[in-house]
């Protein structure tokens, strides 16, 4: 199969584009036929070893994705081959810069003819991330007042029209010239964060939500009620400690199961969640990607057609 895949740590040039051998589904796993996969921050910093060090190359990154399963390990009753499914690698596990995968099958939902390989794919871990945030760590409530870091990405997005379709108003954080389209996807107020301090117009937020990381993070802490919660997702393993005692930093736990998928599935077939734009680059083509993932000057989500 062909895949986009590491030797060593390194620059986005370290990435190559070649021949690797197809996998097998083992008991209890699928193999799924790849058709588009997208590109997470995650992906960099494992290249670069940010993430720890590797133990074996090469190694095929990639953490979410869309397809068709063509291959059924033992002991699997609930897919056939055939299958259009999408899903999120396992904790530990990568390798959706490929043509195929294998995957645990309990952690694979089936994809509905709503959603496109694509959409599917620009889905997963941005919506599983914002769900697990949203409802599982922060267990937001209609009428609370949220603030939303980095609106603009994958992430933020998903998780403002879910903060809308639970009944909060959203307060979010982007350049100007993202504004229309947050509007558009359901962001109460928008601060231009080139231009304002997000702390010198925002107070008595119930929860924030901050994908940004750096001072960013630690200075949301300023904008919460007391017996406020913020809870972060870039600060890497564990949640800035506040500086103040009456509010609450929660690191989410993102796990991969079934039940998530199917629940991004439900939301965007109710309308309450629409998929992000999407920039669209050839598995080839994965040294531009990652360059302009770094960069974190675009909108929505990248992803790879792999078919």
């Amino acid at each position: 199969m062909k895949a986009a895949f590491i030797e060593r740590h390194g620059g986005p040039e370290v990435l190559k584009f070649g021949e690797m051998p197809d996998p097998v589904a083992a008991s209890g796993e699928v193999v799924v036929d790849i058709s588009a996969a997208s590109v997470n921050g995650a992906d960099w910093k494992v290249r670069e070893g940010k993430s720890g060090q590797l133990s074996r190359f090469p190694y095929i990154l990639g953490r979410d994705f869309s397809g068709v399963v063509s291959a059924v390990g033992d002991g699997v009753r609930d897919l056939r081959v055939g299958d259009e499914v999408f899903g999120v690698c396992d904790v530990g596990q990568e390798g959706a810069y490929a043509e195929k995968i294998a995957i645990k099958a309990a952690i694979v939902a089936q994809k509905t003819g709503q959603l496109s390989h694509v959409d599917a794919a620009a889905l997963a871990l941005a919506g599983l991330t914002a769900i697990c945030t949203v409802e599982d760590t922060l267990k937001l409530k209609a009428g609370e007042t949220i603030l939303i870091q980095g609106g603009a990405g994958g992430v933020a997005g998903f998780a403002i029209q879910l903060a809308k379709h639970l009944g909060a108003r959203v307060i979010t954080t982007a350049s100007a010239s993202n504004h229309e389209y947050l509007r558009t996807i359901g962001a109460d107020e928008i601060i231009d964060y080139n231009k304002v301090d997000f702390t010198s117009v925002v107070r008595n937020c119930d929860a924030v939500f901050d994908t940004v990381g750096g001072d960013v993070a630690q200075r949301s802490f300023a904008v919460l009620k007391p017996g406020g919660r913020a809870a972060f997702i870039a600060s890497g393993p564990q949640a800035p400690k506040p500086e103040r005692g009456d509010v609450v930093a929660l690191r989410p736990s993102v796990g991969r199961d079934r039940p998530h998928l199917e629940r991004i599935v439900e939301l965007v077939a109710a309308g309450a969640v629409r998929p992000p734009e999407v920039t669209l680059y050839q598995l080839s083509d994965a040294v531009a990607a990652h360059r302009l993932s770094e960069s974190r000057h675009f909108r929505g989500k990248l992803v790879f057609a792999v078919r």
